[in-house]
């Protein structure tokens, strides 16, 4: 018979035992053991007592110390919906003018929402952080669109849960935006502009004309991203393309304009042919102009690719634009606020050479609210500045970058990473000198060569040192492997 290993993945100890007669028949069955072959010795523990606990539900304890270990992220969204809320008894609900953001209870939740066309509201609870740092933007949000027909408004979940758990209220804070009774979630980031323009966009036409250079000035001053069409015309075909294309981007404003002195205050040249468009950001690069079909697709496309910062600071305000964005891969900068000025810029000339395809992130190690504990999921120690790329929370694959943060390094980096011909970092203990026992050991750096070999079968038990019942499996598991026909 072929020599070959045998597969499972050892969930836990007490699967394994509870099923172990059944699994080791089925196998028999299924591979042609040799029915004189006796393994009935597995089916009886040493210790009675021990197999008892392990085998019989009822005696499950998860605050068994034995389960205890190092609770850790399960990936890296967890650090956006975990890792900066918790519970605060001393909680003090901060100095924020609220006068404007209404409150809503079950009492007057649905007669409000029938009575008002368009409604954003937060469910909220007193002590989630996030929601603490959202207070100060929403209420600012609600002041500026004061009388203009839309209505900010809040619901403490935690005191009214019928209406939470009936709008499906899963985690804080969770945002809708209502239009006729009718709710969406709402996509913006969590900042005063963003909900403002956001707000704008679903109440009113995407595309707004410039006129005045007095308007222009005042949209200079108030907003942080613009696009400003200029344009032959303020009706036909180029606007129309411009106007479909502000549908499909909630956090930029768009608008339009003929007017020569208009677009020179946008940094035009008043005499360039028409249509033009450029994107104004309050950013190190301030402007990116248009050079492609003026069409839908690759407006929208242009906007993207330029509306968010070279470099995203890691910050709770970023982190769902960093998290939601359909660009998944990103490359992180790890550096202390004593490094930064000596290593940001240099990372900065990187991420100008991979917009749109590659997200920039900088991660200020020694801030204890979020740096801290994001490099920590990362593995990130020490203070000098490291880059990890990292292909996003659904393979959450990462790459260590080795040397010196050097532009033509991050360069070759980026450009490797893009195209899958970095090596993945796990961690890993050393692969052994001798793996010639019954029981092969795998670690990190040796998991592919072994476990995923498709050859051979494999039965891999997942185990911790300090755990009893991985220890009481142990010897069991070592005949398993001794007599087994397959090894």
């Amino acid at each position: 018979m072929p020599s070959r290993l045998v597969l499972l993945l050892s969930l836990t100890a007490l699967l394994l035992f509870s099923s172990l007669s059944v699994t080791l028949s089925s196998k028999a069955v299924e591979n042609d053991i040799d029915e004189d072959e006796d393994l009935s010795f597995l089916e009886e523990p040493e210790d009675k007592n021990d197999a008892a606990h392990l085998s019989d539900p009822d005696n499950y304890d998860e605050n068994d110390e034995d389960f205890a270990g190092d609770e850790d992220f399960e990936n890296y969204a967890d650090l956006d919906e975990s890792a900066f809320q918790g519970e605060d008894e001393d909680y003090k609900v901060p100095d924020v003018d609220e006068k404007d953001v209404v409150v809503l209870r079950e009492g007057n939740f649905s007669d409000f929402i029938e009575k008002n066309q368009f409604v954003m509201v937060e469910f909220y609870a007193p002590w989630c952080g996030h929601c603490q740092a959202l207070a100060p933007e929403y209420a600012a949000a609600a002041t500026e669109l004061k009388g203009e027909n839309v209505v900010l408004a809040k619901v403490d979940a935690s005191e009214e849960n019928d209406l939470a758990q009936q709008y499906d209220v899963q985690g804080f804070p969770t945002v809708y935006f209502f239009i006729d009774g009718v709710h969406k979630p709402y996509t913006g980031q969590r900042t005063k502009e963003s909900i403002v323009t956001w707000i704008k966009k679903k109440t009113g036409p995407g595309l707004n004309n410039i006129t005045t250079l007095e308007d222009a000035e005042r949209i200079l001053t108030s907003e942080s991203k613009i696009v400003l069409g200029y344009l032959n015309s303020l009706v036909g075909p180029d606007s129309e393309e411009l106007s479909a294309a502000s549908k499909l981007d909630d956090d930029v404003s768009f608008y339009q304009t003929v007017n020569p002195d208009v677009a020179k205050l946008f940094h035009f040249d008043p005499e360039v042919k028409r249509p033009a468009l450029v994107l104004l950001k309050k950013e190190v690069e301030k402007l990116s102009y248009f050079d492609g079909q003026f069409a839908k697709s690759a407006i929208a496309e242009f906007v993207f690719a330029n509306k968010l910062p070279l470099v995203n600071l890691f910050t709770r305000e970023s982190a769902s634009v960093i998290f939601e964005s359909p660009i998944k891969k990103q490359l992180l900068l790890f550096a202390a606020s004593k490094d930064t000025e000596k290593v940001l810029p240099i990372f900065q000339e990187a991420a100008k050479l991979f917009k749109g395809k590659l997200i920039f992130v900088h991660v200020e190690m020694d801030n204890e609210d979020v740096g801290k504990p994001v490099s920590e999921y990362f593995g990130v120690s020490g203070d000098d500045p490291k880059v990890i790329a990292y292909t996003g929370n659904e393979d959450s694959k990462k790459f260590v970058f080795d040397g010196e943060v050097a532009l033509d390094k991050l360069k070759a980096f980026g450009e490797d990473f893009l195209e899958d011909k970095l090596k993945p970092f796990f961690k890993s203990d050393p692969i052994p000198e001798t793996n010639d026992g019954d029981v092969k050991i795998v670690v990190g750096n040796n998991f592919d060569e072994i476990v995923l070999d498709e050859s051979k079968d494999v039965l891999l038990e997942i185990y911790a040192p300090w755990c009893g019942h991985c220890q009481s499996l142990e010897p069991t598991y070592n005949k398993l492997a001794k007599t087994s026909t397959f090894h």
